[in-house]
């Protein structure tokens, strides 16, 4: 699985970062989370496919972080998109995109269009992962999301399989599934003989235009990877209060009292052109963080978050790394 930093500006693009949206790769789907201004060319930049963009959820109706959604929209109906498109957010959603299409038409797709108002607490449930929301405190209603895998099956061991006289073939499938199977002779053969323990998923947090709250400690317990604004510096912590933001040591904060394994600092103010001041502040609280930067890459190992290991993008690097 991979988290693609498309842009990680706040309010204002600039040369270096543009607005905000984060694209995770999983398996043969993309999310998009937040969809800010210029969200097109990043996604051509990452070389990701827009066919294959299956949800993207917004965070909360700013236009810094969904006026890229309907120039989305209107290129996949040009290129003839036949998948349908599922969207997610908070309450006012629906009359954005029926204001947007009463001008412009852009919503008329030949694919359907899923718009779906998310409340506090709101779960998106699919096979493999679940989606959850909580509330933000940004003045306006605001989403913070995390995005939780499934446990993994256990190994699968075909020599156990093979002691135990299960042939080769469909019954090794129903085995890995968790499925029990009777064998010709009448012998009951649980899953469990011949697979090990199940391995934890993967969970991915994301909130930003926020101030600190509990309910985003509780969604991003035990995280991988929590992906948080820190738009101002700690000397800036009245301003950040005054309009509904987060310092780098208030996110360290809260990635702290989380237990989350990654902190990824983003949606940084443009008054930065070195965010070094923003990491010494978070790292001294919480060792594990680093600054988001357009087009990074993060990859997270699969099934095994005890395993996972971590790189700081060293400068000049290519932007790409392995968690």
């Amino acid at each position: 699985m991979k988290i693609i930093f498309l842009g990680t500006g706040a309010a204002v693009p600039s040369k270096t970062r543009k607005l905000s949206s984060i694209a995770i790769k999983r398996k043969n789907e993309i999310l998009i989370l937040d969809a800010g201004e210029g969200l097109q060319y990043q996604l051509m930049e990452a070389d990701l496919n827009i066919m294959k963009i299956s949800k993207i959820l917004i965070s909360h109706l700013h236009g810094d972080h969904i006026f890229g959604l309907p120039g989305l929209i209107l290129t996949m109906k040009m290129y003839h998109r036949k998948k349908p498109l599922n969207l997610y957010g908070p309450p006012g959603l629906i009359q954005f995109l029926i204001a947007v299409n009463s001008i412009s038409g852009v919503m008329d797709t030949e694919f359907e269009l899923n718009a779906k108002e998310m409340g506090e607490g709101s779960v998106i449930e699919e096979k493999e992962y679940w989606i959850e929301s909580a509330l933000a405190d940004h003045g306006i209603y605001t989403l913070a999301y995390s995005i939780t895998e499934k446990p993994y099956p256990g190994t699968f061991f075909p020599e156990k399989a093979r002691g135990l006289g299960v042939p080769e073939g469909p019954l090794w499938s129903k085995l890995k599934s968790g499925e029990s199977i009777q064998l010709n002779d009448g012998r009951i053969i649980n899953s469990s003989d011949v697979v090990g323990t199940t391995r934890p998923g993967r969970k991915i947090t994301y909130s930003v235009d926020t101030r600190p709250t509990k309910y985003i400690v509780l969604l991003s317990q035990n995280s991988d990877v929590l992906i948080h604004e820190a738009t101002f510096d700690d000397a800036l912590l009245e301003k950040a209060k005054q309009t509904g933001h987060t310092t780098a040591v208030e996110a360290a904060k809260i990635a702290k009292d989380a237990e989350v394994k990654q902190l990824i600092l983003t949606h940084i103010s443009t008054r930065y052109k070195d965010t070094a001041i923003l990491y010494e502040q978070a790292e001294k609280i919480f060792p594990n963080t680093i600054i988001a930067e357009d087009l990074m890459e993060i990859t997270l190992g699969e099934g095994n978050k005890q395993n996972s290991s971590f790189r700081k993008v060293p400068e000049n690097s290519d932007k790409k790394n392995n968690i």
